[in-house]
């Protein structure tokens, strides 16, 4: 199989393929499954109702819930994910947490069940071409047709999952395979032909960007997820320190580096912070670590950073020059490429470049976020919702959004103290995605305060989770940013389509009923002073809670640069 799979020695036992699936998690450290039983895994189920003893199973109540689930569990916690579900319409079902796990770089393992072989291609019930869908969105997507293949497929999904730039993978569990018996080996992979996870780092174009970063006058550091992913927050910091470089965050690298860093100037992007947007536009030498430059980063590609100097640190291959031509490519893990760089600049100050800063961020606190977050009258808005609840955190809770205005809200407004605390579906958008992603996330970091911000459209898509945060009494602390619209489209509609308000108003049900039918304390909040009080009852009490704002129905996130401009053509 071209592949380097080290068998442990030891004692070997005849057991089934399900036996061995579960047996594999384990050697593999698995301590959480969140899944769904069904038809064709249900050999696998009844051998986990055994290992309870080992692995923790969180029943969902929708296979896309153990996705988004095992996603959230992943980026706090920096392991595999792992959700089980059955053949068909259960495998299906988890086909978006793939997607959004592939585009985020999220370690996930989905493990599904399938209809014995001898049925395979016959439409046997629930039967579906699993592997055949989720080929172009994972990182590998593997049918297990024999029994003694679960070790070696186990082995091969975490290492592939978790090495390189993670990525979700997929195995499509037959149920003959299930039942068959197997001498059982533990295995563990430390190579695979033609897949190449740690790229070595070329050193002429690590002299050269050293070179570059020492004669910068207007340097600026664009920091993404990969930071995180990386585990190379210290790193960054010691190399942003050395030289004395602005640095500017993706929505997913926002919790890459703390928030009141002196060298911190915010968030880039279409919602993000004036400053560091328009200097994008005027820095001479940028360097991008981590990041993919995503179009709502970038804005137009064709006035993007022309007039700098490209520095690009990626342990891909193939983000390089994908969006934006590069100067010089650093292949890599950035925790060793940033290290490596470290050594080799200088000692500097760019006390001039970095003051210039100053008076955008000056404008945007006095157009924009004073008005958003001090508001003198009116409404609630979003943003001083945001900013109240992470001030009474010390702003050292984990962050998971939804999607829509709720998710640039709470990214502008949120602050950060601590790593991993940013959980959010970025590339693929997905509403939904906040609730049974910090359900996971409360797994993953057990000992940290989980808020989840959402708005009245994405909390209706999952709505359903509460269920198992009822059965689990997962900690999450849900705020509802009800504005009764689909914001973020409603936004666009008023900007852009004449405000023809085409489908987008929503006639919600009573919250904190559906909150009292699922047993979660509850609080609604409609008048600016019962703000703070509210806040405090949800982080003082022991479990779950559900806060519901509600908030400016026609508010609009800002700035903004809209969409075919320049990054640095921001409407505020």
């Amino acid at each position: 199989m071209n592949d380097n799979i080290q068998k442990n020695q030891g004692e070997t036992s005849c057991i089934t393929g399900a036996e061995a699936l579960i047996r594999a998690l384990e050697h593999h450290g698995v301590k959480t499954i969140f899944g769904y039983p069904g038809g064709t895994i249900m050999p696998t189920y009844d051998v986990l109702y055994d290992h309870l003893d080992k692995i923790n199973h969180v029943l969902v109540r929708h296979e896309q819930g153990a996705a988004h689930a095992a996603q959230g569990f992943a980026r706090v916690s920096g392991e595999v994910g792992v959700c089980l579900v059955t053949s068909g319409p259960g495998a299906t079902n988890t086909v978006t947490g793939i997607a959004d796990a592939m585009i985020d770089s999220t370690p996930v393992v989905v493990i599904s069940g399938q209809v014995a072989t001898p049925f395979l291609g016959t439409d046997f019930f629930q039967e579906v071409d699993l592997v055949g869908i989720t080929q172009p969105i994972s990182k590998w997507s593997y049918q297990i047709q024999r029994a003694e293949d679960v070790s070696w497929a186990v082995a091969r999904a975490f290492y592939i999952a978790k090495s390189g730039r993670p990525g979700p993978v997929v195995l499509d569990f037959a149920k003959n395979a299930q039942t068959e018996t197997v001498e059982y080996k533990p295995a563990t992979f430390d190579f695979i032909r033609s897949y190449d996870p740690d790229p070595t780092t070329d050193e002429e174009y690590l002299q050269a960007a050293a070179e570059s970063i020492n004669q910068a006058k207007k340097p600026l550091v664009l920091v993404g997820q990969g930071v995180e992913l990386g585990n190379a927050r210290e790193e960054l910091r010691r190399f942003v320190e050395k030289a004395d470089l602005p640095c500017g965050c993706t929505l997913l690298g926002l919790s890459a580096i703390p928030t009141d860093h002196p060298l911190n100037k915010g968030m880039l992007g279409m919602h993000g912070n004036l400053a560091p947007n328009v200097k994008t536009n005027e820095c001479d030498v940028l360097i991008a670590v981590g990041m993919r430059f995503d179009d709502r980063v970038t804005g137009t590609l064709n006035t993007y950073a022309k007039q700098a100097k490209i520095i690009h640190l990626d342990i891909d291959p193939s983000e390089i020059n994908k969006n934006v031509k590069v100067d010089i490519p650093l292949l890599g893990d950035c925790k060793k490429t940033l290290a490596r760089l470290t050594g080799l600049i200088r000692e500097n100050k760019h006390t001039g470049w970095i003051d210039s800063f100053a008076e955008y961020a000056r404008i945007e606190d006095e157009r924009v976020i004073q008005k958003e977050i001090n508001p003198k009258e009116g409404p609630l808005n979003m943003g001083e919702v945001v900013r109240a609840v992470s001030e009474a955190t010390k702003n050292e809770a984990i962050l998971v959004t939804d999607v829509g205005q709720n998710q640039m809200m709470a990214a502008r407004y949120f602050k950060f103290s601590k790593g991993r605390s940013m959980i959010s579906s970025g590339g693929l958008g997905t509403m939904g995605f906040s609730l049974p992603a910090a359900i996971g996330a409360t797994f993953g970091a057990p000992g940290r305060t989980v808020c989840a911000f959402m708005g009245d459209g994405g909390l209706q898509m999952t709505i359903q989770e509460l269920g198992t945060i009822m059965e689990q009494k997962a900690p999450v602390k849900v705020i509802v940013l009800n504005n009764n619209f689909l914001g973020n489209v409603r936004q666009w509609q008023a900007m852009f389509f004449g405000g023809r308000y085409a489908f987008t108003p929503m006639v919600n049900p009573d919250y904190r009923k559906i909150a009292e039918a699922y047993g979660i304390p509850s609080k609604r909040v409609t008048q600016r002073e019962e703000l703070h009080t509210a806040i405090r009852e949800m982080l003082h009490a022991d479990g779950p809670f559900i806060l519901e704002a509600c908030v400016i129905e026609e508010g609009n996130v800002l700035p903004m640069t809209p969409p075919g401009s320049s990054v640095d053509q921001m409407l505020y």
